[in-house]
């Protein structure tokens, strides 16, 4: 097989894994009226990986202090190896890891506070890789329970607790580390989580979309809407009475409809989307009631794309295409307080099938630019 041939074997593979639920692999509900449609995109950047590089999270404390997780040869599994990259509002710098057996996939990136960043991905090894550090470099943490074939999508570090999702065999598995102590717990409920924020930790079955909430030191399920083929990539909380989950349903290769469950306090409710056929894969919010997701739109695949949505409904943000790419898939989403901008993170991909990491930048709309 050449090297074009397994490109484009592995892409294939790779649109199933983000399309696929029971796969291993934040918007909010508000009484306003849903806000005027005035964001706008704004530029387009990367962090300069190698080629074959793309980013999976992304995390802004400030607009001085933005991280980015993602991988690098994402077609060598012999290099391929997770990276941690820093923006200190002038320029990104690579962060480097003080762990002699390698990260693969870096998935996700949290933090509480300046200088206490947590990450999780895939080891080398086998086991679940786990990160934590500043600026000056990151050492690996090792949870004793954590084994080898248990998998790690989404981390949360709070002011007290860290907690890592994910999955082991066919069921959900929440890591947790609350005083310096890590207790590794396997759900009872079949499938796996994706992503964790607040209270919610969201995910699937399989053949349905999962919700877990966490009620004192464990974690239940939540009723859902019945969706056959529904799954949830991401989540963002704002409150007891505010959250939004997103992610897709699959009705077969290649058919994926986009997904979003708001959150009232009391019940989750299915949000429209205005795009059919887009993949949604990242959420973020401002805290205000609006809220943003990240995703890919096959439709204008070449364009950037991102929704802005209130309570009730949501409006298409797009991108500029650029020469040279075919298609731009945006995997995850930040807000940056105090800006009114938001920064999403992902990969474009050229005619050849190479990968280039990219950094979308959005905000409100310039009036000299109407």
């Amino acid at each position: 097989m050449t090297r074009r041939s397994r490109r484009r074997a592995l892409t294939m593979i790779l649109a199933a894994v983000l399309a696929v639920p029971g796969l291993p692999t934040a918007a909010h509900a508000d009484p306003r009226p849903r806000p005027a449609a005035n964001d706008a995109w704004q530029r387009t950047t990367s962090v300069q990986l190698p080629v074959d590089g793309s980013l999976s999270d992304v995390l802004a404390l400030s607009p001085g202090d933005v991280w980015a997780v993602g991988q690098q040869q994402i077609w060598d599994v012999w290099k391929n190896r997770g990276t941690i990259r820093h923006w200190n509002g002038e320029r990104w710098s690579e962060i480097g890891i003080r762990d002699a057996t390698g990260a693969g996939n870096l998935r996700s990136v949290s933090a509480a506070k300046t200088g206490e960043v947590w990450a999780v991905g895939d080891g080398h090894d086998g086991v679940p890789y786990i990160a934590h550090g500043n600026v000056g470099g990151f050492d690996r943490i090792r949870p004793q329970g954590l084994r080898s074939g248990d998998w790690l999508g989404g981390v949360e570090a709070g002011a007290d607790r860290v907690v890592g999702v994910g999955s082991r065999g066919k069921h959900a598995l929440v890591v947790t580390r609350e005083d310096g102590d890590w207790l590794v717990r396997e759900t009872g409920e079949k499938g796996a989580l994706y992503a964790v924020d607040g209270d919610f930790a969201v995910g699937d079955t399989g053949t349905g979309p999962l919700i877990m909430k966490r009620s004192g030191s464990s974690w239940k399920r939540v009723k859902t809407p019945a969706i056959a083929g529904g799954y949830l990539r991401d989540v963002h909380t704002d409150s007891a009475k505010r959250a939004l989950a997103v992610g897709g349903v699959y009705h077969g290769p290649g058919e994926v409809e986009p997904l979003a469950l708001s959150w009232n306090g009391k019940q989750w409710r299915r949000l429209p989307v205005p795009t059919g056929a887009a993949r949604l894969y990242g959420v973020t919010g401002d805290g205000k009631g609006h809220y943003w997701i990240s995703g890919y739109d096959p439709g204008h695949a070449a364009e950037a794309y991102m929704l802005r949505c209130g309570r009730r409904s949501c409006d298409v943000v797009r991108g500029k295409a650029a020469d040279g790419r075919s298609s731009v898939r945006l995997q995850a989403v930040t807000y940056l307080a105090g800006s009114q901008a938001v920064w999403a993170v992902g990969h474009a991909v050229d005619a050849q099938e190479r990968y280039t990491d990219v950094v979308e930048s959005f905000g409100p709309r310039d009036p000299k630019k109407s």
